[in-house]
Formats: structure tokens, C-alpha cells, sequence
């Protein structure tokens, strides 16, 4: 493991322990040259996954980059930190779980919408205000209209073209 602060190689383990209901573990380390001390945190990966945005590419999974936008949306809404990486852990679980290797970037997105309807409908508003790319007040409008109604479901990942 490299230092962030000085990028010397060695590192040493300070002090380990379960983090996110077992789900991963968290490492308190120390640097052997600059004695800077950071946390890693270790989770199981089940798969590499591989997303298909909408003009064709292919890209890694970033999980990092859904937990920004989850938080984002979330950003001073009455949803704690514990509650949100549950809900980022189950969406990146449906995704490892699906048997799929490449997932729609859409779908990805629509089940993030899901999720976040459940958790906060402010946060599913903002989210989907991003995703969907709205230009016009009758987009807001119409998912106001949406949230009142139950949701239609979502598309199968491997039913997707790319």
C-alpha cells in the first residue's frame, strides 16, 4: 500500500477492523517514512463489473462514482451516512448479484432512482433532474406526477443493447 502523503511503498497496519456490518474492513495504517497515519477500507468485489454508457463504450464500475452521486442527491437531506452507504451497498450488491459481467449505464441509473425514491423523495427528484437531463419545467412536473403512482419495473440488465 502506498503512502498518500509521500508515496513511499511501505506501510504498516495499525489496527483492523469490520466496517459496514461486515461488509468491509477498515485499516488504520501508518507510513514507515513519513509516519503519517490514513484508513483504506477493503470490500469484497464479486465480480468486475463493466459498464455500457449510452453511446456504446465501455467503462469500469466505479463505485465511488455512485456513492457521489447518492450523496449529492442526499446532501442535506434528513438521510444519515450509516443509512446511506446501506442503501449504496445494496444497489452495488443487485448489481454484482445479476450474473451480468456488462450492465447498461440506464439501468444503473434507474436503479439508483428506485432506491433513492424509497429513502427520500427530494433526493429521488434531484437525482433524477441530473440523470434524466431536465431542460424544461414540464420534466419536474412529470415526475412529481410519477412519484404518486406506483413505479413501473425496471428493465432486466441483460435484456439491455448496447
Amino acid at each position: 500500500m502506498y503512502c498518500p502523503f509521500c508515496g513511499h511503498q511501505e506501510t504498516q497496519v495499525k489496527d483492523s477492523r469490520p466496517g459496514e456490518e461486515g461488509a468491509a474492513i477498515r485499516r488504520r495504517r501508518a507510513c514507515c517514512a513519513c509516519h503519517q497515519r490514513f484508513t483504506t477500507v477493503e470490500r469484497v468485489q464479486l465480480r468486475d463489473l463493466t459498464v455500457i454508457k449510452a453511446d456504446g463504450r465501455r467503462t469500469p464500475f466505479d463505485r465511488d462514482k455512485l456513492a457521489r452521486s447518492i450523496r449529492i442527491a442526499l446532501r442535506k437531506r434528513p438521510v444519515d451516512d450509516v443509512r446511506q452507504e446501506r442503501l449504496l451497498n445494496g444497489l452495488v450488491r443487485k448489481l454484482e448479484a445479476s450474473g451480468d459481467h456488462e450492465i447498461a449505464a440506464r439501468y444503473i441509473g434507474e436503479l439508483a432512482m428506485d432506491a433513492l425514491r424509497e429513502v427520500d423523495g427530494v433526493a429521488y427528484v434531484r437525482f433524477a433532474s441530473v440523470y434524466r437531463n431536465f431542460r424544461e419545467i414540464e420534466a419536474f412536473s412529470k415526475i412529481l406526477d410519477d412519484m404518486n403512482h406506483p413505479s413501473v419495473a425496471i428493465n432486466d440488465p441483460s435484456q439491455e443493447t448496447p
